[in-house]
């Protein structure tokens, strides 16, 4: 497995990003798996439903599955939040995983970049941002990719991806 991320302020423009560069990397012959960090206390689950009642009963998984897909909920309760290589070692193999978020973490990322969201670049702090895709031509240090070009991106990610070391849960950089 290899894993590459796409990073970004909020409303940046990741998601929508990872919307149209999945289907064209899958095009390709390329299995795609993402993993995406939440800021926020998150919920996929449902009041009302089994999986929920099982959860707020005190269950530490819940999994719940059918004919067309399986989830694992895990309550961390006290335990603290896992890293991103941590949650690599618990995915199925793929070619490779698109992680959205996890900007601290050390691995080869892509930001996303709109001048006009007046945040600033988050580029020139962090050696692991290796190119940036914007809607605005910049002179910068790192590859810079038209935001709108997504075979130019998927291009670049896959030539940048690196190997996930599963056995030492390690993101071999």
């Amino acid at each position: 497995m290899r894993v590459f991320g796409i990073i970004g302020w909020s409303g940046s423009g990741k998601t929508t990003l990872l919307s149209h560069l999945i289907p064209t990397l899958v095009r390709q012959g390329v299995r795609v798996s993402t993993i995406k960090h939440a800021h926020h206390a998150f919920d996929i689950d449902q009041p009302g439903k089994d999986s929920h009642t099982h959860r707020l009963a005190g269950a530490s998984e819940v999994m719940i599955g059918s004919g067309r897909r399986w989830a694992l909920m895990h309550e961390l309760r006290d335990e603290p939040e896992p890293n991103l290589a941590a949650l690599l070692a618990r995915m199925s193999p793929v070619d490779l995983v698109l992680v959205e978020g996890f900007k601290r973490d050390v691995f080869p990322k892509l930001e996303i970049h709109r001048p006009a969201n007046g945040k600033p670049l988050l580029q020139p702090d962090d050696t692991a941002i290796i190119g940036v895709a914007s809607d605005t031509a910049l002179a910068l240090p790192v590859p810079v990719l038209a935001l709108d070009d997504i075979t130019a991106i998927a291009r670049f990610a896959l030539a940048h991806a690196v190997p996930v070391v599963q056995e030492r849960s390690l993101i071999a950089v």
